[in-house]
């Protein structure tokens, strides 16, 4: 990968830094090493840990057991004058506690460092499936089940070329949609899917898409994952997108143990605001698919090691893990045909498209 321009912008028009591969190595090894450092550190820390706790303290607890038996009568009275007290007065500062069932504060401070340094590292993240307006996004998205974004991207020109309406793919023949669909996988399933969903749009939402969860979950192979992605980057609300990638990564890095994919949304909705659900859900997934593999993880290459409760579980060795690394960061096209210019700047490649050598 060459030089990378020096900056880019998002999809909200906001100024991005871009990261070379000469700067994403040197700082993937000083994260290596911090993490390794820290591995060690308790070992050395143990030794002090055995001088503390001298005999001297106990006497100063036996003293104070008496004054607190001595306050119980007025600790007493304390709440019985609460118990009547008037609530205090709008102007009054009073102390904020979370609610019941909230997130461990550390636990919330991890989780969003993670995702700050995950935006350093891919700051042009994005949706990875080709789409010019939502029914497009809906259609690919659907397809996508069970198969990679690259295959649906390299496959969707043909269905879209010939039906690029709801009410075109709608009234289609099923077996020639059937015959496009091939490459992706469950070509039958996935045609009932798409005509179904199409015909749905056309006879009850005047053949648009429409803005709300609980209308898209109405049509026929759409489900939460599904909506939120259409949401996130068709309509710009927010919402976490829980694929395989989002699943593993976040178990990994004990945000929670849930399996169950609507548990862990909510799970990890609640560790940030709202409003940085749908770019969190694009850092976690590229990062799953380009370093935090499921078989062999590229710790010695990970930029966020330091942080990663599962450090170790994958190659260590910063040489060994760089050739573990995929897509932009280890020199291979993305997934998408048509990738946003600030991939491109980044060093990103386009996909080839069907039957390219």
């Amino acid at each position: 990968m060459g030089e990378q321009s020096p900056g880019g912008s998002n999809k909200k028009g906001k100024s991005v830094k871009t990261v070379t591969v000469a700067e994403f190595a040197k700082r993937a090894e000083s994260a290596t090493k911090a993490a390794s450092a820290k591995k060690a550190a308790p070992a050395k820390k143990a030794a002090p840990a055995k001088k503390a706790a001298p005999a001297k303290k106990a006497a100063p607890a036996k003293k104070a057991a008496e004054p607190v038996e001595k306050a119980a009568p007025a600790k007493k009275a304390a709440t019985k004058r609460a118990a009547t007290k008037k609530p205090a007065s709008p102007g009054k500062k009073t102390a904020v506690r979370p609610p019941a069932g909230a997130p461990p504060t550390g636990l919330v401070r991890r989780a969003r460092r993670i995702n700050r340094e995950l935006a350093e590292v891919y700051p042009y993240a994005h949706p990875e499936l080709d789409f010019d307006n939502p029914f497009q996004l809906l259609v690919a998205t659907v397809l996508s089940a069970q198969t990679t974004d690259l295959r649906v991207n390299q496959t969707t020109p043909a269905l879209f070329a010939k039906y690029p309406t709801p009410e075109d793919l709608a009234a289609a023949n099923p077996e020639e949609v059937e015959e496009i669909l091939r490459p992706c996988g469950f070509f039958r399933a996935k045609t009932r899917s798409v005509i179904g969903l199409s015909k749905a749009l056309a006879e009850n939402f005047g053949g648009e898409v429409p803005g709300r969860l609980e209308d898209l979950v109405t049509l026929p192979g759409v489900g939460r994952k599904t909506a939120f992605v259409v949401l996130g980057n068709a309509f710009g609300r927010p919402g976490i997108t829980v694929d395989t990638h989002f699943q593993r990564l976040v178990r990994r890095w004990q945000w929670t143990d849930e399996t169950d994919p609507d548990k862990i949304e909510a799970a990890v909705g609640a560790l940030f605001p709202q409003r940085d659900w749908t770019d969190l859900s694009h850092h976690v997934i590229w990062h799953g698919r380009r370093i935090c593999h499921a078989r062999k993880p590229a710790c010695g290459a990970c930029p966020i090691a330091p942080l990663c409760p599962a450090y170790g579980e994958g190659e260590t060795d910063p040489e060994k893990a760089k050739k573990l690394l995929k897509y932009e960061k280890g020199g291979f096209p993305g997934q998408r045909l048509k990738p946003p210019q600030a991939y491109l700047d980044a060093g990103g490649r386009p996909a080839p498209p069907l039957g390219a050598a």
